[in-house]
């Protein structure tokens, strides 16, 4: 997920999940006041439609109003949550959910197939612009629905997409739907634990297809809580318990995801008991947040992935040899510990360490610091003379840009700036827009646990995160081959070229592999967080 992916990731993913990992000083409200109730702070989503939401913020939002098909347990594998069963061929190719009966909505609508197969016909629709879409190209009739139709015969319109609903999804009844991918995929029960798949219910939609104008303001979902009010955007989203919730219940009644554009103010109201828990603690409150805090700061694994994108697309940027010299001018080892006081990893890898097939240093000496080398290469492939960074400010991200640009200034010789854009939202719109911006700051966030959500996303040509421009055939046969092996060990042998490519084609400058370094109130027990960079809201208390 754009990390926070997508940008997950992060964001993230992720995503890619693209991440956009911090946030402005939320307000207060008298809700907060009330017992067994909490808050958590977040930056300005994007959005608050699952099938658009591919960023850590609003996916947090969304994983208290939803309940997934499937989440995973501490070794990342699926297990089953709103769904009963998932069954499939021995091919992978065709799968069958059946539901757990007696869910409902918070309007108290009956959950059933067609929620499902409505919501994901949506995200799927090319013209709906749905940032997750990509997340359904394993559907059968997926390229259909993206297709411009240039001759626009019998109904449809010329421009318009061939179909408007996935070929691949048939309702069998009421609690039983079936999916048909294009090819197998092992792994497929495993991407539907992502936000994309949740379910939308009918009063989601004003007629067949289309998106009620403010449900993304009020959403409503089948999860554990449901919206109190509107999304006060900039300030804060607040969300109530469902009575009579058939799942697992969580422990508080309510929660306030309090926004935020700057972390430091953010980690103010934790240390002044304003708020009860900072999913990331800013890089200048490192040093003091273990005074600050005591035993309520707290670590986890995290599979977070931060790195720097080149616009490929760009003539300074299209020789690989420039790329690979700029990673070469980087001392990740000193970033890590001097900004991050080793809370964070240096990467040389493009897969996270915590999902299964990682190698460590696939990136191999274009990883490794080795000024003189580096501003060899730069010399002969004609680098340009003066370079940007752009980030989003609201992330936390000057200090650690700043001395990356003072480590690439002292091994080419060259200009390098650091320019911040004030929202992660901003940023994500200058780089759709392929807006010149330099290299670009991003993160991810895995939307799943498999190496794929490393590799599809980010750099296949069509991926969804792909803001890079990046496009290599070879590149994308070998993911396409991972994706269609008959089991994840074949898959991840597959997987793991094509990462060797990402290797040598350097599209991205790996930076580092993150850890969940996060911050609680007094108030609150019994806090974690997930590799996805979640609070589990299923444990969290308030304390007696």
């Amino acid at each position: 997920m754009r990390g926070n992916g997508p940008w997950k990731v992060a964001a993230g993913a992720a995503a890619i999940a693209l991440l956009a990992a911090g946030c402005s000083s939320g307000s207060s409200d008298d809700d907060e006041t009330l017992p067994n109730t909490i808050s958590i702070g977040i930056s300005e989503p994007e959005s608050l439609i699952p099938t658009n939401t591919t960023e850590m913020n609003g996916s947090s939002v969304l994983s208290s109003l939803f309940y997934p098909l499937v989440r995973f347990d501490e070794k990342s594998t699926p297990y089953l949550v709103a769904a009963e069963a998932i069954t499939h061929d021995k091919a992978n190719k065709v799968w069958t959910i059946k539901l757990r009966p007696g869910f409902t909505f918070s309007n108290g609508e009956p959950v059933t197939s067609d929620n499902y197969i409505n919501a994901w016909n949506y995200g799927a629709y090319g013209p709906n612009g749905q940032l997750g879409a990509y997340f359904f190209s394993k559907i059968d009739g997926f390229a259909a629905m993206q297709a411009v139709d240039p001759d626009g015969d019998g109904p449809k319109k010329a421009g318009e997409p061939k179909a408007q609903k996935l070929a691949g999804l048939k309702k069998i009844n009421d609690t039983t739907f079936q999916v048909t991918l294009t090819s197998g995929f092992a792994g497929w029960a495993t991407v539907m634990g992502y936000d994309s798949f949740y379910p939308m219910p009918k009063a989601a939609f004003s007629s067949d297809g289309v998106l009620a104008k403010d449900y993304g303001e009020a959403p409503i979902g089948n999860g554990p809580f449901k919206m109190k009010g509107k999304w006060r955007h900039d300030s804060q989203i607040q969300v109530e318990k469902v009575a009579d919730f058939k799942g697992t219940i969580p422990k508080v009644d309510g929660i306030t995801w309090k926004i935020y554009q700057d972390q430091g103010a953010q980690y103010a109201d934790l240390v002044a008991g304003n708020l009860d828990v900072q999913t990331k603690i800013p890089i200048e409150s490192l040093a003091s947040a273990s005074g600050d805090l005591g035993n309520r700061l707290q670590k986890s694994p995290s599979s977070s992935f931060a790195f720097v994108g080149f616009p490929t697309f760009e003539k300074e940027f299209s020789n690989r040899d420039v790329r690979r010299a700029l990673s070469m001018a980087i001392n990740r080892e000193d970033m890590t510990d001097q900004i991050f006081l080793g809370s964070e990893t240096p990467a040389k890898s493009f897969v996270s360490p915590v999902v299964e097939g990682y190698k460590a240093n696939t990136c191999g000496d274009n990883c490794e610091y080795n000024p003189v080398k580096a501003k060899q290469l730069y010399t002969a492939a004609g680098g340009p003379k003066d370079i940007k960074i752009t980030y989003n400010a609201d992330g936390g991200h000057k200090a650690w840009v700043d001395a990356m640009c003072n480590q690439i200034k002292g091994s080419l010789g060259i200009n390098c700036t650091g320019v911040g854009e004030p929202k992660f939202a901003d940023l994500l719109k200058k780089v759709e827009k392929k807006e010149p911006v330099g290299l670009m700051r991003l993160g991810w966030v895995m939307d799943y646990p498999l190496m794929e959500d490393y590799l599809g996303p980010l750099y296949t040509t069509d991926g969804s995160s792909n803001y890079y421009g990046y496009s290599n055939s070879a590149f994308d046969d070998l993911v396409r081959q991972g994706n269609d092996a008959k089991t994840t060990a074949q898959a991840e042998k597959l997987w793991g070229q094509a990462e060797a490519i990402l290797a040598q084609d350097m599209p991205v400058i790996p930076l580092r592999f993150g850890q969940n370094v996060f911050g609680h109130s007094e108030k609150v027990t019994n806090v974690s967080m997930d590799l996805f960079q979640k609070v589990d809201i299923y444990k969290i208390e308030v304390a007696e």
